[in-house]
């Protein structure tokens, strides 16, 4: 075997180690970060101004130890500005919209309690790599939906409808007079409660296989006072009631089917025939070339440690996240719609579809 240290550029090896060393801080201030946001660290610090470890321990309840060794590990990652003169520490407005303000458009926090969940089914991963199968949805922890309905709320909250529903018309005035609606794939329930909220004559089914996700869906609809309105069914989406519904959604779900062209063919015979099925995937391109990004980064990594896996567990097709508009294409017409449009809404991070049948 030829020595390839002969063949190395040693500076530029440096700069890779180092960069590699970057991304094992990065996964290990994950953790961190993920117990700021668990314990309320984040949370305690939004709005409060510089705080010394004293003041932020006794402001958060937690052990002052602790409480600053995480500070020195955030103030090295830059999420808190930190005074060495004054001995404290700041998070600043902009990383408390990021961290801390669930409200907040650019909140992103919960996506930590995700990595941290998906770490959990790692090592089963690894071994499906060398079997070509997979990990079943049961083997996930209940804090990977958890953080799942997070991530979705903070969208739901800010887009579906401010932006993607209107982008529609039609389906706003079928829903102002009482039309139907399915969320198929529906998790926690967040965006079937808000369609509910704000179309009062409207009927809403959510449709979930994953029955804690469901069990909790319920409950979030009877805390936003919905619960006649709005109704949630533990059921494969490739079941769904004929000619049921005026208005379908599926919120990142295609990519995770176990069979997507059967699910989008179950939805298209679950309109009725003037319909309109919105299909909500992350904007990304299917080629690699074209995603070669930050949102990439995230999206092939997620992809593996869940979206793929998933669904190659039960013999599925496995397309992962990075989908593109080319095989949403290819799948809307193999489940049968006559019209496919891209709508003009602007998103970093989602695309929407228009499917009729």
């Amino acid at each position: 075997m030829a020595d390839t240290r002969s063949k190395l550029d040693f500076g530029k090896a440096k700069e890779v180690a180092q960069k590699v060393m970057g991304d094992v801080g990065a996964v290990m201030h994950g953790m961190l970060s993920f117990i700021g946001d668990r314990v309320g660290l984040f949370k305690a610090m939004m709005d409060a101004g510089a705080l010394t470890v004293d003041q932020l321990a006794a402001r958060s309840g937690l052990n002052t130890r602790y409480v600053r060794e995480w500070l020195s590990a955030m103030a090295a990652a830059g999420y808190v500005e930190y005074d060495a003169g004054a001995q404290t520490y700041l998070l600043t407005p902009e990383y408390a919209a990021a961290l801390a303000d669930e409200d907040s458009p650019f909140f992103i926090g919960s996506y930590f309690q995700m990595a941290q969940a998906a770490a959990m089914v790692a090592p089963e991963v690894a071994q499906a790599f060398r079997s070509g199968a997979g990990v079943l949805q049961a083997q996930y922890p209940a804090g990977f939906f958890e953080a799942a309905e997070r991530n979705s709320n903070t969208r739901y909250k800010h887009k579906l409808l401010r932006k993607w529903i209107p982008a529609m018309p039609q389906v706003v005035e079928v829903l102002q007079g009482g039309g139907t609606a399915a969320d198929i794939g529906c998790g926690g329930g967040r965006a079937a409660i808000m369609i509910a909220q704000a179309f009062p004559k409207a009927r809403v089914t959510g449709f979930d296989i994953h029955a804690a996700s469901i069990e909790r869906a319920r409950r979030n609809a009877e805390a936003a006072g919905v619960r006649g309105r709005v109704s949630f069914e533990l059921t494969n989406g490739t079941q769904l009631p004929q000619r049921a519904f005026d208005f379908a959604a599926t919120f990142d779900v295609v990519h995770d089917a176990v069979d997507p062209v059967g699910l989008m063919d179950a939805i298209r015979r679950s309109l009725r025939e003037d319909g309109t099925y919105l299909v909500q995937e992350l904007n990304l391109s299917g080629e690699l070339s074209d995603n070669l990004r930050p949102l990439g980064k995230m999206a092939y990594s997620v992809s593996t440690l869940y979206c793929m896996t998933t669904s190659l567990a039960q013999g599925g097709a496995g397309i992962g996240a990075a989908m593109g508009e080319a095989k949403a294409r290819e799948l809307a017409a193999a489940a049968g719609f006559s019209r496919f449009a891209r709508l003009p809404v602007q998103d970093d991070f989602a695309v929407l579809y228009e499917l009729r049948p």
